[in-house]
C-alpha cells in the first residue's frame, strides 16, 4: 500500500471524522488535513457546505445523511459502501456532523470496519452539543449557576420521566420535533416550568437563529418561528447568561471569520 510522507497509508483505510458543528473554522487540523487528501468523502446531511468545501477538487462526495423523521440511507448500507471503497483501494472520510462517537453512530462503523478486516481511525470532532450553546453564549456549566450537563437526544425522551437524566444543565440534540413530549417529562420530574430554555437553529453557521423562552413555553417558542433542524435545545439556569455573554463572544467571532475568509486563496 502506498504510504504518504508521513509513513500513513494513502489508500485503503477509512477516517471516521467529525465535521464539528457547520463553521469551518471550528475543523480540527487532523480533520481538514484528510478531507484535502481524501479520494472519497461520505458526508452527512448536517455536514456544513462551507466544510465540504474544504474537500479536494477531485474526491467523490456522496451524501448518505439521515434527515430526522424523514429519508435516510440505511446503516447496513453505508456501512457497506465504507467497506467496499477501502477494499477498492480508496483513501476514505466518513465526514459525521459535530463528533463521531456523540450520537453519531461511529461506534457502529467502526465495529463493521473492524469486523471486514478494514484498517480505520476515529477522529474526534468539536461536539455542536458544546460548541452550539458557547456560539450562542450560552455556557453549558458555569459556576453559580450549573455543576453538571446532560447530553440527550430528542429520541431518547421516548422511555418516560425515569430515562431523563438529572443535570443543572440539559442539552437536547435532535429534539425540535418533540419538543412537546419533552417539555412535559421534564415536567413531571418536578422542574420547573418557567426555567430558562433556548433553541438554537444552525448553530455556528451564518444563518443561526436564537430564541429564548421557558421550559413551559417552548415548543410554542419553536412552532411559532418555524425552527427545524437542525437545531439545538439548551434548558436550564444557564440559559439567563447569554444576554451578558452573546454579544461580545458573536463580535469577536464575526471578526476572526472574515479573518480567516479573507486568508483563503
Amino acid at each position: 500500500m502506498p504510504q504518504s510522507s508521513a509513513g500513513e497509508p494513502q489508500s485503503g483505510v477509512v477516517y471516521l471524522v467529525g465535521a464539528g458543528p457547520g463553521d469551518p473554522g471550528l475543523l480540527t487540523l487532523r480533520a481538514a488535513a484528510l478531507l484535502e487528501s481524501a479520494t472519497e468523502v461520505y458526508y452527512d446531511h448536517l455536514v456544513s457546505d462551507d466544510v465540504l468545501a474544504r474537500c479536494g477538487p477531485h474526491a467523490r462526495l456522496v451524501n448518505v445523511g439521515k434527515i430526522g423523521h424523514g429519508a435516510a440511507t440505511a446503516q447496513r448500507h453505508i456501512e457497506d459502501q465504507l467497506v467496499a471503497a477501502a477494499k477498492a483501494g480508496h483513501r476514505v472520510v466518513r465526514l459525521k456532523g459535530g463528533d463521531p462517537l456523540l450520537f453519531g453512530r461511529g461506534a457502529e462503523e467502526a465495529m463493521a470496519l473492524e469486523a471486514a478486516g478494514v484498517p480505520f481511525e476515529i477522529v474526534p470532532g468539536v461536539s455542536s452539543a458544546l460548541a452550539v450553546p458557547a456560539y450562542a453564549g450560552i455556557p453549558v456549566t458555569a459556576r453559580g449557576y450549573a455543576a453538571s450537563v446532560a447530553i440527550v437526544t430528542g429520541h431518547s425522551m421516548a422511555g418516560g420521566p425515569a430515562s431523563i437524566p438529572l443535570a443543572d444543565t440539559i442539552v437536547v440534540l435532535m429534539g425540535v420535533a418533540n419538543a412537546a413530549m419533552i417539555r412535559d417529562q421534564l415536567l413531571a420530574t418536578g422542574l420547573a416550568a418557567a426555567t430558562p430554555a433556548a433553541v438554537v437553529e444552525w448553530g455556528t453557521c451564518a444563518r443561526q437563529r436564537v430564541l429564548i423562552s421557558t421550559l413551559c413555553d417552548l415548543p410554542a417558542t419553536i412552532a411559532d418561528a418555524g425552527i427545524g433542524a437542525p437545531a439545538i435545545i439548551v434548558i436550564g439556569e444557564v440559559v439567563r447568561l447569554r444576554d451578558r455573554l452573546s454579544r461580545r463572544r458573536l463580535t469577536a467571532a464575526a471578526t476572526a471569520c472574515a479573518q480567516w475568509r479573507s486568508s483563503e486563496p
